[in-house]
């Protein structure tokens, strides 16, 4: 062997050797391989496993939460509905238990007051037996018992408080004649809490000056108010006046012998004077000079149709200490009153809350502008008989926290006025806008957002319609609106009426007079206004059924239906059977107008009469078939009556059999017409509308 063989040999052996060890190593490296692979296979298989179980029971977990969510509030709606239930079943109960009581309550009283009728009877039955028998001398006795039955009534035994409430419904007039009575009556027309306040104005055209004169002369130190308005009295009693050094209020209004000199003497002795009326009195500047420097705490002054000052009376009030306290200011018909004087009002008068200016033709835009430019405070304004304000004069008070706006009779007044009035004027409580023709749907639409809004008031303005007075009540202003005024509104029809009853639930007192587009069906929705206590419905189209379906409202107190032709005998009469009829069901009934209902007859005050206790006030005009012997008998019954039987005038559109006119027909009053006016007691507006 040689070495060349031997190092081929050699060198073959190793590469087949290192062949070997590589092919082994590679076959066990790539085992090695596949086995980590696979175990890498196996982790990422199951991480891959966790990760989607973890997605699936994140799903789940929240499937499961929101249906224990849905149990949730499915077992509370469940247990709300239950609740509900339970209220109207007990509702129900206590509504019917109530019903019971009442009718019960109601039968009781009745025959309480049937029981005391009888008692009354018998009781007068025997007085006339008792008088009677006292003519005789051995029956004295008997007449003795009945003088100490009436002692015992004697009123002066109460207490002071109780006998001062029943004199102040008194007027000067009745409070006198009290005195005349007895030496105990005249006593207590003495209590000196009786004469804080004198009304000489009832009794203006039967009292003497000289009663007046020591009337002040004797109350001077407890006189607190005194009304002289439309008295006719001699200077020398309005001097008297002076004497009265805690006077508060005076009223002189209307009187046509109130001079400068008697201002002179009261302005001299009352210092306190908070409240001063001077309206239609001829006043002049030397008043006006009096004001500032003598009452320094006036707060409330009324110069209505004073005609003789000048602007430069005006320019006095901020003389001195000024009237700088001044709230309330009247300047009605004071036409007399340029631009300047309204700058010598602001100037001396910032503090004013309450303006009114009516019967005004001369007012213009700026007169309000230069007023508003220092009277910042303003809350009231009344602005009637001013046809020359515009859109302007809302503009300029848009300084001021209106509260009350009040305008009449201005075709000036547009909808441009209302266009930013919820921002402007959001505390807006009460609207007047009677007769103004340049309002229209538009403007209610802008009133909607009014929160504060209680009194509306847009008779006369007859372009509003549906549509418009929808708009208003899907608003916040329909919840706290009370009074509502449409008369005249003729485009309203039922509609309206539907939404009134959905969107008003404090609504007390309703106008829809001459509303003719309203029907029997929309005058049935009127009953579901639960809180409604005054509606009139003159000149509509309502019937007999109409005032059915009415008489089932339980608050009604007032009711207008006059010129309300369709309406009958049938209507309002009372029978056991018709329970649902108007005087059957309207208990409370106060007030009742059925003027113009020309088909009514005698037996309607019969009905009225039994069903009707606690009526006040009744309005029978151009009632052609009630006999005036009836309505002299229904004039005790009521406080005021107001009766003619003359023909309905030609504009109410019918004849007096209630048949309706046409342009040839020639309506003449009957010869037999008569008219009869019963009034016991003077009512304040407040009461009437009441």
């Amino acid at each position: 062997m040689t070495p060349e063989l031997m190092i081929k040999a050699c060198s073959f052996y190793t590469g087949h050797l290192v062949k070997t060890r590589f092919c082994t190593w590679r076959d066990v490296a790539r085992a090695n391989e596949n086995v980590a692979l696979a175990e890498k296979m196996n982790r990422a298989v199951t991480c891959y496993n966790f990760r989607l179980q973890k997605s699936v029971f994140h799903h789940w977990h929240s499937y499961m939460e929101d249906q224990k969510e849905k149990l949730k509030n499915t077992l509370l709606r469940i247990q709300q509905i239950i609740y509900c239930h339970k209220l109207s079943i007990i509702l129900t109960k206590w509504r019917n238990t109530a019903r019971l009581k009442s009718k019960k309550k109601e039968h009781e009283l009745i025959l309480k007051h049937e029981l005391q009728l009888k008692k009354w009877k018998n009781r007068l039955i025997l007085n006339r037996a008792a008088a009677e028998e006292s003519s005789f001398p051995e029956q004295s006795s008997s007449e003795g018992s009945l003088v100490d039955e009436t002692l015992k009534c004697d009123i002066s035994l109460l207490p002071e408080r109780a006998i001062l409430q029943i004199f102040f419904y008194l007027s000067l007039k009745d409070v006198i004649i009290c005195g005349q009575v007895n030496h105990a009556w005249m006593l207590m027309t003495q209590l000196n809490s009786l004469w804080n306040a004198i009304d000489f104005s009832t009794v203006k055209n039967v009292i003497p000056d000289k009663y007046i004169l020591s009337t002040l002369q004797r109350w001077r130190l407890n006189v607190l108010r005194l009304n002289f308005r439309g008295c006719l009295l001699r200077p020398k009693t309005f001097r008297s006046v002076s004497h009265c050094r805690n006077l508060q209020e005076l009223n002189v209004s209307d009187c046509p012998t109130f001079t400068d000199e008697s201002m002179r003497h009261i302005s001299e002795g009352c210092p306190g004077v908070l409240y001063l009326n001077l309206s239609n009195t001829t006043i002049t500047n030397r008043t006006m000079r009096l004001l500032p420097r003598h009452f320094h705490n006036l707060q409330n002054l009324s110069l209505a149709y004073c005609r003789r000052f000048t602007d430069k009376g005006l320019q006095y009030l901020n003389l001195g200490n000024g009237c700088h306290k001044l709230i309330y200011l009247d300047l009605s018909g004071c036409t007399q009153i340029s631009v300047q004087g309204f700058r010598y009002i602001a100037n001396s008068c910032t503090g004013i809350t309450h303006l009114t200016i009516n019967d005004m033709p001369t007012l213009m835009d700026n007169c309000v502008k230069a007023l508003v430019e220092k009277c910042s405070r303003i809350t009231s304004l009344v602005f009637t008989g001013a046809p020359h304000i515009s859109d302007c004069t809302f503009k300029a008070l848009s300084t001021c926290k209106l509260r009350k706006i009040r305008f009449e009779g201005n075709k000036r007044v547009t909808d441009a006025s209302f266009k930013y009035i919820d921002k402007n004027y959001p505390n807006l409580s009460h609207i007047y806008m009677a007769d103004c023709k340049g309002i229209t749907d538009s403007s209610l639409r802008s009133l909607s957002p009014l929160r504060q809004l209680t009194v509306l008031n847009l008779a006369n303005c007859v372009r509003i319609g549906d549509m418009g007075l929808k708009q208003f009540l899907d608003g916040p202003a329909s919840i706290r609106i009370r009074e509502l005024n449409l008369s005249n509104c003729v485009q309203l029809s039922d509609a309206s009426v539907i939404k009134l009853s959905e969107r008003c639930p404090n609504l007390n007192y309703l106008s829809l007079r001459n509303c003719d587009h309203l029907t029997a069906q929309g005058i049935g929705y009127i009953v579901n206004i639960f809180s409604l206590v005054s509606i009139d419905l003159s000149g509509t189209d309502i019937s007999n059924e109409g005032l059915n379906i009415l008489s089932r409202h339980k608050k009604l107190k007032e009711l207008s239906v006059s010129e309300c032709y369709r309406i009958t005998d049938v209507g309002i009469q009372i029978t056991d059977s018709a329970m649902e009829m108007l005087s059957a069901k309207c208990h409370y009934l106060h007030i009742l107008d059925i003027s113009g209902c020309v088909l009514l007859t005698d037996q309607i005050l019969e009905d009225l009469q039994i069903g009707c206790k606690q009526l006040r006030i009744l309005k029978m005009q151009y009632c052609t078939n009630i006999s005036k012997k009836a309505a002299q008998r229904m004039s005790s019954k009521v406080q005021q009556q107001e009766y003619n039987s003359n023909d309905p005038p030609r504009w109410f559109g019918y004849d007096r059999e209630g048949n309706p006119l046409t342009e040839l027909d020639n309506v003449t009053p009957s010869k037999g017409a008569s008219e009869l006016t019963v009034e016991k007691s003077t009512y304040s507006s407040e009461e009437q509308v009441a």
